[in-house]
């Protein structure tokens, strides 16, 4: 099993950064003041919460990955993990909040969910990242887990026409097998916008489909965030060898 109190790997770089999991309600308290800068304070989010904490119902479920600046000891980075058990404790993940998820019902014994990911602006690096996933993929390891999902957002400060397109672009390569797929609850409205812009593929989805990862649908709209969501799924076997290399140490 995963030690909690055990760092989880380190990488050199500018600041020396180590990645870790939260041991205890303070070091949580320290990923939700991140999330509420970033989320909150950066990106106008509505979240839920009080005295600069980004909290909801699923935080006390999940386990929190923290990456630290090993000299000031600022936790830069955050993700969290809900696990098949802790999401039948939850009832449910929680991205059936936003998509049907009945298809994949019966991965989930080995299905974890990851969210609320965030760096803070100062650590926008590739490194910073890097031991996020490698965290990811060892926490997979040790718990012998074979499928990720989450959500990737992108922004809908022009009305949704951008995460459209970026949705027509992506869906020709990069869409999951049928049986895969799931179904939003609220529906970006495809058929109303636009889906031939040139648009970049945001850092973390780019990321995701770099490792092998599915898109399972269409995109939801998230309301409180003002963000399209696309369920994105990472089964382990089909993870990229160079990539498994890499993060599997």
């Amino acid at each position: 099993m995963l030690d909690r109190q055990s760092s989880l790997g380190t990488r050199p770089g500018v600041h020396q950064l180590y990645v870790s999991l939260a041991r205890n309600a303070s070091e949580i308290a320290e990923a939700q003041r991140l999330r509420y800068k970033v989320f909150a304070e950066e990106m106008g989010a509505n979240v839920s919460g009080t005295e600069g904490l980004d909290q909801d119902g699923f935080d006390a479920f999940c386990d929190h990955l923290l990456v630290r600046n090993h000299e000031t000891g600022e936790v830069v980075g955050t993700y969290r993990i809900l696990s098949p058990a802790m999401a039948n404790e939850a009832g449910g993940y929680y991205s059936a909040g936003e998509f049907d998820l009945s298809r994949l019902r019966h991965l989930a014994p080995s299905m974890v969910e990851v969210g609320r990911a965030c760096v803070h602006k100062d650590y926008r690096l590739g490194g910073t990242i890097t031991l996020l996933w490698a965290g990811l993929a060892n926490y997979m390891k040790v718990h012998r887990y074979e499928y990720m999902i989450g959500c990737g957002s992108i922004g809908m400060a022009d009305g949704g026409h951008m995460a459209a397109s970026l949705y027509h672009q992506l869906k020709q390569d990069h869409l999951s097998p049928v049986e895969y797929r799931v179904f939003p609850n609220c529906p970006l409205p495809l058929e109303a916008l636009r889906n031939d812009l040139e648009v970049a593929c945001p850092p973390l989805i780019k990321g995701y489909l770099r490792l092998g990862a599915y898109i399972c649908g269409a995109p939801a709209w998230d309301p409180d965030f003002n963000t399209a969501d696309m369920l994105v799924m990472l089964p382990l076997s089909r993870l990229n060898k160079r990539y498994a290399a890499h993060f599997f140490k």
